[in-house]
């Protein structure tokens, strides 16, 4: 893999913006009409969200990611994907480099609801 050019410059008050946090994804389901989507259903310690994740084809059981804590952008509106809601996004490693993803995690398990930054 050839490294990606660093994007633009941005400030510290454009990253602050974004809102990554912890969750455990405690469900995976199918998404009938999409042959990419996969439906998560995270928990963020004091609610659960609904997310779609574009890792049907990615993975050979995309179930093997219940029970694992991840990243999630959970601060961007809606948006309605296959007749499905998706309230945030997984934040995953490798996918526009190409590459095998894989999840964005902790280290150690933490507090689903922990943010990163």
């Amino acid at each position: 893999m050839e490294p990606a050019k660093i994007k633009e410059l941005i400030s510290f008050d454009d990253f602050a913006k974004v809102d990554i946090r912890v969750g455990t994804i405690v469900k995976v389901e199918e998404v009938a009409k999409s042959d990419k989507l996969m439906k998560l259903t995270v928990d963020f310690g004091d609610h659960s969200r609904s997310i779609l994740a574009g890792i049907k084809q990615e993975r050979e059981n995309p179930a093997e990611i219940e029970g694992k804590q991840a990243l999630f952008v959970v601060n961007l509106p809606d948006r309605k994907m296959a007749g499905e809601v998706s309230q945030g996004m997984l934040f995953d490693i490798g996918y526009e480099d190409k590459l095998q993803p894989c999840l964005a995690c902790p280290e150690t398990e933490v507090p689903n609801g922990a943010r990163a930054g």
